[in-house]
């Protein structure tokens, strides 16, 4: 079992620590729900230490990155960041990543952490551009600064005014420490991602240090738990969830980073026959005005006709209704669309619904 640099913070704290793709993480701190509410009303942070970093580096660096992604990197510039996805020949999806442009010849590459050890293998195997391909993900540690008040507490201890637009990054002192400070995130709100190399003593002086600024605005640790909640508000997908080897970036709604005008990628021509011939199911966001849990996995129907499956889904904190996120046939999946959720064999009526289900 693997531990973060802030492993003692989080048993100090007396976090719920889980085996989490072979590392302790914590789920939650005090409760899930107050976790989540923290982010969305103010500020709250998260270890996400175990997320994995592959760099691409060699003058071929963007023609591999791509090759190996669906969406068009070449309109990235140095200090932008673009959310991709990496598909086998079949369409089936590899994982969705984070590209990071560092340089003309260097790329950083942030997986999920269940898929790094497979999405490395893949870029390994499909590397035929002669570029260096080296994961450093041991060598980082990574936190997650989510909130409306987020810019607030970074910036008192940050050595550049943060500019930053959404899905921008650039390199400063945070605490003293170099990082790579990102205006990136998943939980829909205000937020920064700051990565950083260093000891467990840098990792401990960068937590202080973001609390001590926080203290005012009643920063909160926040576990895994309200991680997957915030996403889920937001329609985010997760991998191994939403997304899969099973599922294509286009019935997945992520049409968006599918760029088929790009030059050949992986999957690129079993897409483009996917769109021709049209989709036969989609994922969509549903709604309901009960409080039932609907649960991965759970049947989803229509008239009595199982139509699809739940792949997420919970009670919203935020909205106090059941939410959740499924693939449907296509024919029932248009927005305002009835359907039902088959809880323990009972029906819980649902509609489906647009797009964040928490608005500003």
């Amino acid at each position: 079992m693997k531990k973060t640099k802030f492993y003692s913070i989080h048993e100090k704290l007396g976090a719920k620590l889980v085996d989490f793709v072979g590392f302790y993480m914590p789920v939650q701190y005090s409760s899930i729900i107050a976790e989540h509410k923290a982010v969305r009303n103010s500020v709250g942070v998260f270890d996400v230490s175990h997320m994995g970093e592959i760099f691409i580096r060699g003058e071929k660096a963007l023609d591999f990155v791509q090759y190996i992604t669906v969406n068009d990197a070449s309109q990235l510039t140095n200090g932008r960041v673009q959310y991709s996805a990496m598909c086998y020949p079949n369409g089936g999806i590899v994982d969705d990543l984070l590209v990071y442009r560092i340089d003309k010849n260097e790329f950083m590459l942030v997986v999920n952490a269940s898929n790094k050890d497979k999405d490395y293998n893949w870029m390994k195997e499909n590397n035929i551009f002669g570029v260096e391909i080296a994961d450093e993900s041991d060598e980082y540690s990574l936190l997650a600064v989510q909130g409306p008040k987020s810019k607030e507490v970074i910036q008192k201890i940050c050595d550049k005014t943060i500019d930053l637009e959404y899905y921008h990054f650039f390199f400063a002192k945070v605490a003293g420490i170099d990082t790579l400070l990102s205006r990136t995130g998943y939980t829909g709100e205000l937020g920064y991602e700051i990565y950083f190399k260093g000891s467990e003593s840098d990792a401990e002086k960068i937590w202080d240090a973001l609390f001590n600024s926080g203290k005012e605005f009643d920063i909160q640790p926040v576990g895994l738990g309200a991680r997957d909640s915030l996403r889920l508000e937001m329609g985010f997908c997760l991998y191994g969830n939403d997304i899969d080897q099973n599922t294509n970036t286009l019935e997945a709604g992520l049409g968006w980073i599918t760029k088929l005008k790009k030059e050949n990628f992986i999957a690129k021509d079993v897409l483009l026959k996917v769109k021709e011939e049209g989709l036969k199911r989609k994922l969509v966001p549903m709604l309901s005005q009960e409080k039932a849990f609907p649960r991965h996995g759970y049947p989803i129907s229509v008239n009595g006709e199982i139509v699809g499956t739940i792949t997420s889904g919970t009670v919203s904190p935020i909205l106090d209704k059941a939410i959740a996120l499924g693939y449907v046939d296509y024919k029932h999946a248009m927005e305002g669309s009835k359907v039902n959720f088959l809880i323990r064999g009972k029906e819980i009526p649902a509609i489906i619904t647009k797009l964040p289900f928490v608005k500003d």
